[in-house]
């Protein structure tokens, strides 16, 4: 192997059992490590880095092969660094015979990896050819053992499945894949999903939306099939069906915020505020839940309405109390009386004094700088007259 481009830094990091098994969130933070030298390098030399990426998927494995991955944590890191890094190659401008060397290495590194921490890699494979042609011959020299194990439907699995489906997307080989993808011994999003975006080659994008429909059952992944089809009717131009069918499934994330925020980006067209009720609309029992994101995306008004009419989490809201205190008088005294509602019923189980009696100052002193101050000593007086009430939060009120 001839010397590569750039003296590594991180290479020493990615030694062959570099970690041990509770090393995980030190892992990651080498990987990021790693990705951000490979991108300082992208910016004067591209071909360097891509050179940069593959040393990188290399020490992968070996690097990482007695890490305790239970968490999922790891695996998550490692494959977004994957996805950017299959990024660095495709835009390296290189000739033919070093992309065959390349690839000859990508695929020695897939056959070591013992954890499929490279499995974007067997499914980009095409693309990572770099050419129709390049893709075609790949896709030939895969394709017999495909349809050997496929016609055995007990001989398991071949790890390069993927790679064949993907190379025959890449090549233009579309209806040669649909024909191909018919054949297997069950349906899996994991294979479908290439008929879907060959027949949007094809520009047939109702029997692509239609094939995706047809994958869903008991194991497949809902929102990565909602993800596909509404990638497709973007791209076709079709934004409005896309977010009417789609756009909530496909963009859900780990909190209301992200979700939202995600939907907004992917359709500048429509007002942030209409998605936003789009949501809310569309949890109708939880509508306090999107509080944190109508506050954020700057919907006082919505906010305020959301914290009153279901439960939202005390901190949040005292926070949210706290942080408009001087801005906005009126969202703050909303967001602590609201505090002060949900505690009175019940609703959370390890609210403190503490909690009660700053929530009644938070609200208090956001009256009277809003001018509400007799309407809202009122309202806390009714909480504390209320037989309603919990026991524990009348006592406090009444202080």
């Amino acid at each position: 192997m001839k010397q590569p481009r750039h003296k590594w830094k991180f290479r020493a990091r990615f030694r062959a059992n570099a970690y041990g098994w509770s090393a995980s969130k030190l892992a990651a933070q080498r990987l990021k490590e790693a990705l951000s030298e490979i991108k300082a390098v992208k910016r004067k030399d591209p071909v360097a880095a891509a050179e940069g990426a593959i040393i990188l998927m290399e020490r992968i494995w070996p690097a990482f092969a007695h890490i305790d991955t239970s968490s999922g944590a790891l695996g998550t890191a490692t494959s977004k660094a994957v996805d950017t890094l299959i990024e660095i190659i495709l835009a390296a401008p290189v000739d033919d015979a070093e992309r065959e060397q390349w690839l000859e290495r990508l695929w020695q590194a897939i056959e070591d990896d013992g954890v499929d921490y490279l499995v974007e890699v067997r499914e980009r494979w095409g693309e990572l050819c770099g050419s129709p042609e390049r893709a075609s011959r790949a896709a030939d020299e895969l394709l017999p053992t495909v349809r050997f194990v496929w016609e055995r439907s007990d001989m398991g699995y071949f790890a390069g499945t993927p790679a064949c489906l993907s190379c025959l997307l890449a090549s233009g080989r579309y209806q040669e894949l649909l024909d191909l993808i018919d054949t297997a011994p069950f349906v899996w999003w994991h294979y479908r999903r290439y008929g879907v975006y060959a027949l949007e080659a094809m520009g047939k994008i109702d029997d692509a939306i239609e094939y995706a429909e047809r994958s869903r059952g008991l194991n497949e992944p809902p929102q990565r099939i909602a993800q596909a089809c509404e990638g497709v009717l973007l791209r076709a131009g079709r934004a409005d069906e896309a977010y009417e069918r789609y756009a909530q499934q496909a963009n859900q994330a780990g909190t209301h915020l992200a979700t939202c925020r995600n939907i907004i980006r992917k359709y500048p067209h429509k007002e942030p505020r209409a998605i936003l009720q789009d949501l809310i609309e569309s949890t109708p029992f939880e509508p306090g839940k999107w509080f944190a994101a109508a506050k954020t995306l700057g919907f006082p008004d919505l906010a305020a309405d959301l914290a009153h009419r279901s439960p939202v989490n005390i901190e949040t809201l005292l926070r949210a109390s706290r942080d408009f205190a001087e801005t906005n008088a009126g969202f703050a005294r909303a967001a602590a009386t609201a505090a002060l509602r949900w505690m009175s019923e019940g609703q959370f189980y390890e609210i403190t004094a503490a909690d009660v009696l700053r929530a009644r100052k938070l609200a208090l002193d956001a009256a009277e700088a809003e001018g509400s101050l007799e309407e809202t000593k009122r309202y806390i007086c009714d909480l504390a007259a209320s037989e309603s009430t919990d026991e524990f939060v009348r006592e406090y009120l009444r202080m």
